[in-house]
């Protein structure tokens, strides 16, 4: 088992095209770790940096207690697990299981006890002679896992490697994975673009743009307290509202100016940096399921109410999410399925101010949330 050490890593290709940006993360042994941004954004290739198959530009990368800059993948101690499986077509599921093992002239007794004790913890003993071709996505996940697994590595790198199937076996093989972790008691690095994979499997999460690091941080902190307006937006689904106005004091108190609307801000939630914006043009964020339309919130929020007007209703099951439209704002909220709202109808709009973050429109960085 190890732990992974990143300090100040690089990758630049030819042509001056910078992928990954002085990225910084320590990652704990047994931790379970997820490199989450859109494509394009650098987290496979920090993950393939790890492997060794892509070469560092600059700065220092360690596994364990050693420096593994220089050290071929077939020695870092890790295993990886790709998006597309890799299987090799033309043998059977123990013999795709028992390749690695038989490049390294791992003794055949061993051999088959591991693959036969990995196949019983994946489920898939009854699998062992069939070929690649005769398997289901999900069974081939998990051969692909259990290759991985035979070798006992010290770090397992996952880079999407449940982006091929379809939604329900997807959210089956996270639960089976995070169990699978807790089973292994290994050192996790999974890269996705999904952010519900991130927030449901990793002890913490890395936020990428564009090759650089936004935030790290547990699932909640990054959910609750996001570093910029990327994070915040990036975090949720739905994704969070965002709206521009302008922050104003009256008397004590702060209220934010939104096309008219003068929304209070609750005095335990102000905070001596909002004296710095008064007067400033800022980016309000809220969550849908903090904007409401039954009564007893309308009444408890009488001092942040929207007349909005109801441009689309999504049926989620316990749930409807509502576009709304507020001048030239466009909100999304998450209410109760026995909601009245209905699509072309004018309803009023409670926004949760305890709940919102404000950010710098300039910089995007966070100054309240």
């Amino acid at each position: 088992m190890a732990n992974v050490s990143l300090k100040h890593v690089y990758k630049i290709y030819p042509g001056d095209v910078a992928a990954v940006n002085d990225f910084n993360l320590e990652i704990a042994d047994k931790e379970f770790v997820v490199l989450v941004g859109p494509s394009g954004c650098g987290k496979s290739t920090t993950l393939r940096m790890i492997a060794g198959l892509e070469e560092i530009t600059g700065g220092e990368l360690r596994i364990g207690d050693r420096v593994v800059n220089e050290i071929p993948p077939k020695d870092r101690d890790i295993a990886m697990v790709f998006q597309n499986y890799a299987l090799y077509p033309h043998m059977t599921v123990y013999k795709n299981m028992a390749f690695g093992l038989e490049l390294r002239k791992t003794p055949k007794d061993v051999i088959n006890s591991r693959v036969r004790e990995v196949a019983r913890v994946l489920d898939i003993e009854t699998l062992l002679n069939r070929k690649p071709k005769a398997l289901s996505g999900g069974q081939r996940q998990r051969v692909a896992l259990g290759r991985a697994m035979v070798r006992n590595p010290a770090v397992f790198l996952l880079d999407e490697p449940l982006s091929n199937l379809d939604a329900k076996l997807r959210a089956s093989m996270r639960t089976e994975l995070i169990q699978l972790h807790h089973r292994l008691e290994t050192t996790f690095v999974y890269v996705t673009h999904d952010q519900i994979e991130a927030m449901t499997m990793g002890d913490r999460i890395v936020v990428m743009k564009d090759g650089f690091v936004q935030q790290v941080d547990v699932p909640q902190n990054l959910y609750d307290r996001p570093r910029n307006v990327f994070v915040a937006g990036f975090i949720g689904s739905p994704r969070m509202n965002f709206v521009t106005g302008v922050l104003r004091k009256d008397g004590d108190g702060f209220y934010f100016d939104l096309e008219a609307a003068k929304l209070r801000i609750p005095a335990d939630k102000a905070t001596g940096a909002l004296n710095d914006c008064i007067g400033k043009e800022m980016k309000m964020g809220i969550r849908p399921e903090d904007i409401y339309d039954d009564e007893a919130a309308l009444s408890a929020h009488a001092r942040s109410v929207i007349e909005t007007s109801v441009e689309v209703c999504e049926l989620m099951g316990s749930e409807v999410y509502l576009y709304l439209r507020y001048a030239t704002c466009r909100l999304i909220a998450r209410v109760a399925s026995s909601t009245q709202a209905r699509p072309g109808m004018r309803i009023r709009a409670a926004v949760d101010m305890r709940r919102i973050h404000l950010f710098d429109v300039e910089s995007e960085e966070a100054v309240l949330h």
